[in-house]
């Protein structure tokens, strides 16, 4: 089970998360595990190149809820305050 996650520190979803791996300090990615490839494969190999941990969540369902969002979430990233 996944906390749920501070909207201060936390981005969602695919684009926004490229963004902050590009740009801010992120602490770790969370990848819902049902989401499709096409949407984590980018954003998984840039966190092994940059040995950001990613935490695998069972759903987007379940990652949005933490997320605080009423709408499923592929993946959201945790930045470094």
């Amino acid at each position: 089970m996944i906390a749920k996650l501070n909207s201060d520190n936390q981005v969602v979803g695919a684009k926004q998360v490229k963004r902050a791996l590009n740009t801010l300090d992120v602490e770790l990615v969370y990848i819902a595990k049902d989401a499709e490839k096409k949407v984590t494969e980018e954003i998984i190999e840039f966190c092994n190149e940059k040995q950001i941990p990613i935490f695998l969540v069972e759903t987007m369902k379940i990652l949005g809820n933490a997320c605080g969002i009423n709408i499923n979430a592929a993946v959201a990233a945790l930045i470094r305050q």
